[in-house]
């Protein structure tokens, strides 16, 4: 009798939680809808609009085909250096982030660089570059690179701090130095998981190359926009499908190898 009478208010309590907490949900999403002053009427009106830009979209121009997979090659070269220097860069950055390797001082200051990348938008990075370097795919390169260390060093520090600590204390008691500890106890474990984190930016870096067409920094995305400032949309489909394919492809690619690389864990 005394437990039920006991475990009933913590019941009561939980259950009075968790309606808090869905109302507030309810409230938040309420308060982002209504700051988006979305009006119903008006998304019933851009129907019309919307299907007449479509049907300007087709039939594709494969005249430009050449054209267009010149620029995707431009584009994958583009996204295949800039991740690799963001991912050279990213690594150091990730140990002097992770809570487990570097000491608070070097922790704070690795951190704070890795928060102002990400608060940069990749755009503003290629206008940057553009204005440093001219129109083309160097300033594209530039650009991607320091977008991936904005991201990709905060997945690598993510799996470095889930490394086994037992195993560093381990190697701390037996001697070792930081550079051994990160060494041996740590990159032996999380390599797999960084190769992953690698080829996901890869791939995430082929859709960013495009966008940063936009500003000039080179890729099939500088032709795309092009086409469309020039209202010549069949050229743009054209170009949209030869990126959508090699999304596709390189999904899927990387897809097997993050299988395999998950199978050596």
């Amino acid at each position: 009798m005394t437990d039920r009478l006991t475990k009933t208010p913590s019941k009561l309590i939980e259950y009075l939680k968790n309606w808090a907490i869905a109302l507030l949900v309810l409230l938040i999403y309420g308060w982002a809808w209504q700051g988006l002053n979305v009006q119903l009427t008006d998304l019933q009106n851009s129907i019309p609009n919307a299907i007449d830009f479509t049907r300007r979209l087709f039939p594709p121009d494969l005249q430009i085909l050449d054209v267009a997979v010149i620029k995707l090659i431009e584009t994958v070269q583009m996204s295949l250096w800039g991740t690799t220097i963001g991912a050279i860069l990213s690594l150091p950055i990730a140990i002097f982030s992770a809570s487990n390797l570097a000491p608070l001082w070097l922790r704070i200051l690795a951190n704070g660089l890795q928060n102002v990348v990400r608060a940069i938008p990749s755009l503003v990075l290629g206008l940057f570059f553009v204005s440093a370097t001219g129109l083309g795919a160097p300033a594209g390169t530039l650009a991607l690179a320091i977008y991936t260390i904005g991201y990709l060093g905060k997945f690598y520090q993510a799996a470095l701090e889930s490394v086994e600590p037992r195993s560093l204390e381990a190697l701390r008691l037996g001697g070792a130095n930081w550079a051994q500890v990160a060494r041996y106890g740590v990159m032996p474990q999380v390599m797999p998981l960084l190769w992953g984190y690698t080829i996901y930016m890869f791939e995430y870096n082929i859709r960013a190359a495009s966008i940063l067409g936009v500003v000039g920094a080179g890729g099939i995305g500088f032709e795309l926009v092009n086409y469309i400032r020039g209202f010549e949309y069949q050229k743009a489909t054209t170009m949209g499908i030869v990126l959508l394919a090699i999304v596709i492809a390189i999904d899927l690619l990387s897809s097997k190898l993050r299988q395999r690389l998950e199978a050596t864990e």
